[in-house]
C-alpha cells in the first residue's frame, strides 16, 4: 500500500507536468489529462485511508516519485500528444500487472483492500486502453520511450519496496 500510495503521487505529478505544457502547446488535451490526474488523486486519497487504517507513514520514496513523474510528464508532453499517450500506455501497463498480483494476494487475507485494488484497476486499465486507442502504432522512438518508462516505473516500484 506504501508503494502503491508513492506511485499514485507519481502518476499525479506526471499529469501535473503534462497538462503544464499542454497548457501552452496542447491546449485540447489539457481536459483529458486533467481527468487522468483526477482519478490518480482519488487513488491516492484511497491508498491514503488504507495506509491511516494499518497505522503506517507513507513511503520514503513519495517525494521521489513526485519530482520523478513531474520531470517525466513535462519532458514526455514536450515531445507531443503520442509521446503523452506512449507514456501512459507503458506506466499502466506495469502498475496493471501489479495491481494484478496485489489482488491475488491481498483476495483473501484483506477483502477491503482488495476491493479497493479492483476498482483503481478499472480506472488504470480505462487510461490504459484510451492511451493505446490514441497512440496508435508507435514509431521507434516511441517504442523506445516505453521501454524506458516501463524501466523506470519498474524501478521506482522495487525502490520502494526497498526503502
Amino acid at each position: 500500500m506504501k508503494v502503491n500510495h508513492a506511485g499514485e503521487q507519481g502518476a499525479v505529478c506526471i499529469y501535473r507536468g503534462q497538462r503544464w505544457v499542454a497548457r501552452v502547446l496542447m491546449p485540447e488535451l489539457v481536459a483529458e489529462l486533467a481527468g487522468y490526474q483526477a482519478h490518480e488523486e482519488r487513488h491516492r486519497a484511497v491508498f491514503a485511508r488504507e495506509l491511516a487504517r494499518r497505522g503506517k507513514p507513507r513511503c520514503r520514496s513519495y517525494w521521489f516519485c513526485a519530482v520523478g513523474g513531474l520531470f517525466l510528464g513535462m519532458i514526455t508532453a514536450l515531445m507531443g500528444r503520442r509521446a503523452i499517450a506512449a507514456t501512459t500506455v507503458a506506466v499502466e501497463r506495469v502498475v496493471l500487472r501489479h495491481l494484478d498480483e496485489q489482488r491475488a494476494a491481498l483476495r483473501d487475507i484483506d477483502p477491503a483492500a482488495a476491493t479497493a485494488v479492483d476498482d483503481i484497476a478499472e480506472d488504470e486499465l480505462e487510461h490504459h486502453d484510451s492511451s493505446a486507442r490514441a497512440l496508435g502504432r508507435p514509431s521507434a522512438v516511441l517504442r523506445m520511450l516505453m521501454a524506458v518508462v516501463s524501466a523506470s516505473t519498474e524501478f521506482v516500484i522495487w525502490l520502494g519496496m526497498k526503502l
